[in-house]
Formats: C-alpha cells, sequence, structure tokens
C-alpha cells in the first residue's frame, strides 16, 4: 500500500513539473537555406506585437539581409564570451536567459556544440535547462542532425553529420512544424545567393546541394514529422475519442481460389491506407494435418508465404468456433476492418449460410468494425 501511494504521489509531482515546464516548438528542415531561421523570426515579431514577452537568445542570420531585417526591434538577451586555446567565442548565455525569464526565448541551430569551458555541452542541454526554468523555447534544427537517421543522412549526402541531437528532443516538443521546399526553389534559393555567399555557391551545387539527394532529405523531414505527430496523438488524446488507424484483418481458409485473391487485395487496401495488417487462418478440427489434402497444405503453405512477402503478418489459431476466433483476433488487434473471400466451397459459405454469420454481423456492427467480402 505504501508503494502504492509512493508512486502516486511521484506521478502527481510529474505531472506538477511538466505543467510548470516550459513549452518547446521546433521548426524542422530538410537542409540549410529553407527558411527556418526566418519563419521563428517572423512568429517572434508576431508574439512581439501581440503582447507577448519574447526575446532573441541566439540566432545566427548568416548574414541573409531578409533574415537581418526581421531581427530589428527584437529584444535580445546579450550572448557570453568564453575563452578557448587563445580566442573569445560567442555562447548563448543560458543563466543571462533564465535571469532575464521571458516567456519565450527564440533558440537557433537547436544541434550546436558550445565552447569548452561551457555549463552543457550541447545546445539542446541549454534548451532543456531554460524549458525546466519555465520558459518557453522556439528552436530550429536540420534533419540530418537527428541521431536516429544519422547513418541513412551519411549514405545519401557522403557526409558526416558530427553534431547531433538525440531523438527524445523531438519527443518532449509540444509543436512541430516541418518548413518545406520544392528540391527547385531550394536550388533557386541557393543560386540568387540567399543561402551562402557567391565563393561557395558552385561548391554547394557540386556536393549537398543536388537535387536527388535534397529529394531524399526532404523524404526524411516530412517522414520525421508525420511519425512526431502519430506518437503524440497515441500518447495524448484518449483512447474514447481517438480516429483509430485503419488496420485490416484478411480471414482466409484453405481454399487455394479464395485465400489469394483476399491476401492480394487486402495488401492494395493496407498500402492505401498507409496500414499494417495481419492475416488470420482458423485451423478446425476438419482442417487438421491429419485430414486436409497435400495439395490444400502446399497451397496454405505458399499463401502464407504470399502474405508475408507482401507484408502481412501471419497468425494461425485452432479453433472450431470461426466467428469467435475472428471477433477476438479484431478485439485483441483493435482491428477496423475484416476481409473475406467471396464464399465458395469453404468455410466461410459455412459461415453465410446459418446464423453464425448473423453473430459475426451483431458482433461487428457493435464493436464499429468493417467488413469487407472480396470477389
Amino acid at each position: 500500500m505504501e508503494e502504492n501511494k509512493e508512486e502516486s504521489v511521484r506521478r502527481f509531482l510529474d505531472l506538477v513539473k511538466k505543467s510548470r515546464r516550459g513549452k518547446l516548438k521546433i521548426y524542422i528542415g530538410m537542409s540549410p537555406g529553407v527558411g527556418k531561421t526566418y519563419r521563428m523570426l517572423q512568429e517572434a515579431q508576431a508574439l512581439l506585437r501581440n503582447g507577448i514577452d519574447v526575446c532573441i537568445g541566439y540566432v545566427e542570420t548568416h548574414k541573409r539581409v531578409e533574415t537581418e531585417a526581421l531581427v530589428v526591434g527584437l529584444p535580445i538577451v546579450a550572448r557570453k564570451s568564453i575563452f578557448y586555446r587563445g580566442k573569445s567565442l560567442e555562447e548563448m548565455d543560458v543563466q543571462a536567459i533564465i535571469n532575464r525569464h521571458p516567456e519565450i526565448v527564440i533558440v537557433d541551430e537547436l544541434a550546436h556544440t558550445n565552447a569548452e569551458g561551457s555549463k552543457n555541452a550541447k545546445r539542446w542541454q541549454d534548451v532543456y535547462d531554460i524549458l525546466e526554468a519555465g520558459i518557453s523555447v522556439v528552436s530550429a534544427v536540420n534533419i540530418q542532425h537527428l541521431e536516429s537517421i544519422n547513418e541513412d543522412v551519411q549514405q545519401i549526402t557522403g557526409i558526416t553529420i558530427t553534431e547531433r541531437i538525440p531523438d527524445k528532443i523531438l519527443e518532449i516538443a509540444d509543436e512541430i512544424v516541418n518548413i518545406d521546399l520544392t528540391a527547385d526553389e531550394l536550388v533557386t534559393r541557393l543560386k540568387e545567393g540567399k543561402i551562402y555567399d557567391e565563393s561557395k555557391i558552385e561548391k554547394a551545387l557540386a556536393n549537398f546541394f543536388q537535387s536527388d539527394k535534397i529529394l531524399q532529405l526532404r523524404e526524411l523531414a516530412l517522414k520525421e514529422v508525420v511519425h512526431q505527430v502519430e506518437r503524440k496523438i497515441h500518447i495524448e488524446i484518449p483512447k474514447s475519442i481517438k480516429l483509430r488507424p485503419e488496420k485490416f484483418l484478411a480471414c482466409i481458409s484453405s481454399n487455394a481460389d479464395t485465400a489469394g485473391i483476399v491476401i492480394r487485395k487486402t495488401a492494395r487496401l493496407a498500402s492505401y491506407y498507409h496500414s499494417p495488417w495481419i492475416v488470420l487462418y482458423v485451423q478446425s478440427d476438419s482442417e487438421s494435418l491429419d485430414k486436409i489434402k497435400l495439395d490444400k497444405q502446399r497451397h496454405l503453405i505458399n499463401h502464407f508465404k504470399l502474405a508475408t512477402e507482401l507484408g502481412a503478418e501471419v497468425v494461425k489459431v485452432k479453433s472450431n468456433n470461426i466467428t469467435q476466433a475472428i471477433m477476438d483476433m479484431a478485439a485483441e488487434r483493435e482491428i477496423t476492418t475484416i476481409c473475406i473471400g467471396k464464399p465458395h466451397l469453404n468455410i466461410f459459405q459455412v459461415i453465410l449460410r446459418t446464423a453464425i454469420f448473423n453473430q459475426l454481423l451483431r458482433n461487428l456492427a457493435a464493436k464499429e468494425i468493417d467488413m469487407v467480402i472480396l470477389s
């Protein structure tokens, strides 16, 4: 009982801490130059006009005229100087930001490595400290800095990315915004001198800024944002009001003609909805290995192989109650759509001709599960 009380107290303290912590918004992009910093500063200006106490903790304009124009009028927390190996390096002053305690602070280049002598080795750690102090942060990062896809990025670009952020930073973000451009738009911006100065343009075009590389990085960025949104929906929205993602259950028998059709058509449906799917085979006593013909056994094995190749999870269950076995699987795996074949001389014809089928329909209706009969 005492352990339960302690666990309850810990959970409550976690909720209190979470409510006190600042909110984190991250602008993510496929590459430098897509406009992350520009969008952050636009947002800061809009917040300032609406009476919100916002300031710049660290922004790198890269001397882009349009970006520098948006800095004008925004309160700035002065950077601090750190002397390292005889050089003076400027870094974000985290303690000054915490002391100033604005409602929102703009922090650019989330993957930045701090100079030796800083409290934290990485800027994302600085951001974490600022959030813990109850200050909200708007930040930005390029997709190539994400730890989990670092190797993918290296294969695409041929460049080793040494500055990386852990995936948990995106996971704690309250909002993630993808700044998206087409490859042609990005290359045009580069050629117009809006990303790098003239001396670097040709080299950039020959290396990082090639259309095929940009397209692959763009896909990674889009997928990551979708993944994080889906994760947030799954965690934060109560199951009772959550929109259920589509999940298909293809039910097959030993009938060679029907099973292949059901598998292929369900595969296409699942592909269309980008959904997981399961192939279920319920083996009744009449289809046990000692009673079923060898050619049917061979067809079944081939269909299981086909389903696996098409991306399904294959589940085999022994039961004489076909309806109950299907319903149990649907409930266990949160199935939204059950697919069966148009009945021939197989177990589904038996189901369709008896009261059992009515029972199946009633159960499906009660659980709001669709059924598709595939011809």
